[in-house]
């Protein structure tokens, strides 16, 4: 019998992610019965894209109780904006069923103490889909801390770039307000703080930050014009001198802006998909509220320190990892998104330097899918079940998700309130007070 599975919130993410593979390389053991949304727009264009599926039920956000009525589902899939997860996983929890959510879990603290109080009375578990986890190298340097290569984790160095392209994506977008998105702290950052926290089997207890808003908003010293807000970029008249723009589009009006997260769906006459919709809102936008660099450092349940930064407008795309233990020391260079690199970059290894010993370089096998591999993977122990092969569990619960949200509101808390920030005040709704 197949198991049921119901999408809130039918995202460009959705339709790639989860409706294809359901539809196609699980279909044997999965069904998809219905789908919910606040845009109808979002149904027309799966109906497009899959249409001999078009006899999916679907149901607008006020319905989620009548969808769980009539399509009886196993499973609910929660893919849309942030500041909507936490509401359909906790009302998928009150009826007992699992949720699988993309990440980040929720966009606050709060909410994240709420899933959680709704996951331990309901028969039904969460899965937050932390892709990263999966990416080969990722798991690899898991399994040489699990092989005693570093000893005790001592300390970890992570700086994550990200360049004009992908970065400015960010702000075009609904994240570039906190209150739906959470800022990137959370909406981008808690990947890699779950990376962290799963690597080296610690929990983080207290953070402290520093932020600003660098490149882009009313600031932003590449804007090419002292104008108002509400440009678009299919429309703006300064294309031609907006740099970021210049980088990576054409200058024909009548092509339009690629979104990362739509696609191929825009249509043939130029429109976007969904209601009230846009990719290409103007950067330089004085009501953008988050921030596009950060700093931090992180103190973690058994000593551990992280040394973290993040930065949404670089020249090329990638990560600089080490952790340090008391027997050695790893490093990895990631260079993500080679065609956009201008230069050459090769192929990712890991370095192991052993306390007392010679340097030895690890060469990993590569795959093919999104987010470095792990896509694929991560989708086969959704869909099929965690295989019991591996030596360590790879899928993330709704503890794990909290970790990684809370993480990143202790640091744009931080950078806000000037002073360090304890991970259980962010789970608890507490108020510390401030240290004179």
């Amino acid at each position: 019998m197949r198991k049921r599975y119901v999408i809130c919130g039918v995202s460009g993410r959705a339709l790639g992610m989860f409706v294809m593979p359901i539809l196609t390389e699980f279909s044997s053991t999965c069904e998809l019965v219905g789908l919910l949304d606040c845009d109808p727009l979002r149904f027309t264009t799966f109906r497009t894209r899959f249409p001999e599926h078009s006899h999916v039920k679907t149901y607008n956000e006020s319905e989620f109780d009548q969808m769980i009525v009539e399509t009886k589902p196993d499973v609910v899939i929660v893919a849309g904006r942030d500041d909507t997860h936490a509401r359909y996983i906790v009302r998928a929890l009150t009826n007992h069923l699992d949720v699988i959510t993309e990440k980040p879990m929720a966009t606050t603290g709060l909410d994240c103490k709420r899933i959680i109080e709704a996951e331990k009375a309901s028969r039904g578990k969460v899965i937050v889909t932390f892709n990263y986890r999966y990416a080969p190298i990722h798991t690899k340097i898991k399994e040489l801390i699990l092989e005693g290569k570093l000893g005790r984790i001592t300390s970890i160095d992570l700086n994550w770039y990200l360049d004009t392209h992908h970065g400015s994506s960010y702000f075009k977008r609904w994240n570039r307000y906190r209150d739906i998105s959470g800022g990137l702290s959370i909406h981008k950052c808690t990947h890699h703080f779950d990376l962290v926290n799963w690597w080296i089997n610690q929990t983080p207890v207290e953070a402290f930050a520093y932020g600003a808003l660098h490149y882009y908003g009313a600031n932003g010293e590449w804007n090419p014009a002292e104008e108002k807000d509400g440009r678009y970029c299919g429309t703006c008249s300064y294309t031609e001198e907006c740099s970021y723009y210049a980088r990576w589009n054409r200058r024909q009006k009548a092509v339009n802006v690629p979104d990362d997260h739509l696609g191929s769906l825009e249509d043939e006459n130029q429109t976007y998909p969904y209601t009230n919709y846009r990719p290409d809102r103007c950067i330089f936008d004085g009501d953008i509220d988050i921030e596009d660099t950060y700093s931090a450092t992180i103190k973690y349940s058994e000593g551990a320190l992280l040394s973290y930064s993040v930065n949404f407008s670089l020249p090329y795309e990638g990560y600089r990892l080490a952790i340090n233990g008391t027997k050695g020391r790893i490093e990895t260079m990631e260079y993500h998104a080679p065609k956009r690199t201008p230069f050459p970059t090769p192929v990712q290894t890991i370095d192991y330097f052993p306390l007392f010993g010679s340097k030895e370089t690890i060469h990993v096998v590569h795959r093919e899918g999104g987010h470095g591999g792990g896509d694929p993977l991560l989708l086969e122990d959704i869909f099929l079940g965690e295989s019991k092969h591996k030596p360590f569990q790879l899928l993330s619960g709704a503890r794990d998700g909290a970790y990684s949200v809370a993480t990143g509101e202790a640091i744009w808390r931080s950078v806000k309130e000037h002073r360090p920030i304890l991970i259980h005040e962010i789970l608890n709704g507490l108020k510390q007070q401030s240290k004179a």
